[in-house]
């Protein structure tokens, strides 16, 4: 599996190379910025610094970069845990028990577990990249519409209870948010729902609607508070505590493993993403605690479930990206157009013929991992000051914030009122009880699920039995409806239950 003498020339190269180290901190510094600014993606971060990448040599520019990429794929965290904003649309997960955690004082021990899952996520997924990187490759090519539509619908119905009072007000919610990810135009050249709004051709617009859904909604709700956390004494911070959340990731291995899987094996499906990943990992983690109903209300194992499969996600795309030179989402698209920036062509034969640089960028992004840990803890120093700061200034600042950053982000009138109309869709679906991390999670995954059944749909001839043929979609369906079932279950014994207390009281 491994090549030893390409191994030793990579140690060499690094070893010779002091100026590809010199970007590791820049890199990282900035992606954590541009992360933790809601609204930026990763993918965005990467092309504003692409062109400076272009006046350096071949591996100090693709360290640079990837450096850019571990930053904001833990930056999206801190306003998820701050202000309950995802600065990227794969820290969406971290916000449902990261902002609970904050409002409740926890909020170092939040962004400690989100820093350190970050962290060992990202090692654990590029040491799996070294020693796999062709098997896992191989196996991501095995992968066709089918399998995922499957992980789509798979991942819509297990995190369609999340946070709801009951399955099927959560899969009712999740429904809403279908509706919403498949308005527009289709692959099929069809119309549905746009309401001859010209700027819904497109779809509705997914960042505004998100930061509406999970942050402009949640601020109605404390306009008669003063500090988003409450007790003084709480909003303090402290580096300890910070600490403790990494030792509150060293508790849980099973859902940091666990996650860490997800995101490694999502994200080396093309056109999944780390998105997808947080939510699978949020979802599963919730099935399989002990205690599923203190998920939503500041559950740790939540954050550390989401940012083990959003970090480990890179490394998953990473190995699409070297083995194939297919784009595992927008960042890996970016650092292929800088390899042909430096007359570089990425896939199979770059693999085989330059395996000593291969193993050079993975070395580096461990690294990086470790680097992470010193940067982030003292980037988490300073962002956390906010939880101090009075909600009147704080609340008119984020929604000023929010409603610019959408208008960049569309470049229209469409951004503020897609921000303010799925706000108010928000507090109506929080006030009746109904899950708002649900709709967010249809609208994410709706488009997808769309597509990939229309091409399924397409290559069987419209033949439903086609479907037989690909034994990994119709496991995984079978163990949805599996997880559904058991979820049904639950929920109905915690009403028994609950009819049982209120007749004996």
């Amino acid at each position: 599996m491994i090549d030893f003498p390409a191994f030793g020339s990579a140690v060499a190269m690094l070893a010779g190379s002091p100026e590809a180290w010199v970007w590791v901190v820049p890199g990282l510094l900035i992606g954590l910025v541009f992360g933790a600014l809601p609204g930026i993606s990763v993918s965005m971060a990467m092309a504003l610094v692409l062109p400076a990448s272009l006046y350096m040599d071949f591996l100090p520019a693709i360290i640079f970069l990837t450096s850019v990429y571990t930053g904001a794929g833990f930056g999206g965290s801190i306003p998820a845990v701050l202000i309950n904003i995802p600065g990227t649309s794969s820290a969406v997960a971290t916000t449902f028990d990261g902002y609970p955690m904050a409002r409740k004082g926890q909020h170092n021990e939040a962004l400690g577990a989100a820093l350190f899952a970050s962290c060992i996520g990202v090692l654990i997924s590029y040491i799996v990249l070294f020693v796999l990187v062709q098997p896992l490759a191989e196996i991501v090519l095995r992968i066709g519409p089918y399998e995922m539509a499957a992980i789509g619908i798979w991942g819509l119905v297990l995190l369609g209870s999340i946070g709801g009072s009951s399955v099927a007000k959560g899969l009712f919610a999740a429904a809403i948010g279908v509706l919403c990810g498949t308005v527009g135009m289709n692959t099929a050249g069809y119309m549905r729902g746009d309401m001859g709004i010209p700027w819904l051709l497109d779809g509705v617009p997914t960042i505004p609607a998100m930061v509406g859904l999970l942050a402009a909604s949640q601020l109605f709700a404390l306009v008669n508070a003063k500090f988003i956390v409450e007790s003084k004494e709480n909003r303090t911070i402290s580096l300890r505590r910070i600490l403790d959340g990494g030792v509150m990731v060293m508790r849980n291995p099973v859902t940091l493993l666990r996650g860490t899987a997800i995101g490694i094996f999502v994200g080396a499906v093309p056109g999944i993403g780390s998105s997808i990943a947080n939510l699978i990992s949020y979802g599963e983690a919730r099935r399989a605690s002990k205690d599923p109903a203190s998920f939503g209300k500041g559950n740790p194992e939540g954050v550390i479930a989401a940012e083990s499969a959003n970090s480990s996600s890179e490394g998953g795309s990473m190995a699409t990206m070297l083995a194939l030179g297919i784009p595992g989402g927008g960042a890996t698209a970016i650092l292929l157009a800088a390899f042909a920036m430096h007359n570089v062509i990425g896939g199979p034969r770059f693999m085989e013929q330059n395996r000593d640089i291969v193993y050079a960028i993975i070395l580096s992004n461990f690294a990086q991992a470790f680097v992470l840990l010193l940067v982030g803890g003292a980037f988490v120093f300073v962002a956390s000051t906010v939880v101090r700061l009075p909600l009147r200034y704080l609340i008119p600042s984020v929604l000023v914030m929010s409603t610019m950053g959408a208008f960049a982000i569309e470049g229209s009138i469409a951004g503020p009122l897609t921000l303010f109309a799925f706000a108010v869709l928000g507090w109506l679906m929080s006030r009746y009880g109904f899950p708002v991390a649900a709709i967010v999670v249809g609208l994410l995954l709706g488009k997808l699920i769309e597509t990939e059944m229309l091409r399924a749909w397409q290559l069987a001839g419209g033949d439903l039995m086609y479907v037989f043929e690909h034994p990994v979609a119709v496991g995984i369906i079978v163990l949805m409806l599996v997880s559904l079932g058991l979820s049904v279950r639950r929920d109905m014994r915690r009403r028994r239950a609950l009819r049982a207390q209120a007749v004996a009281a």
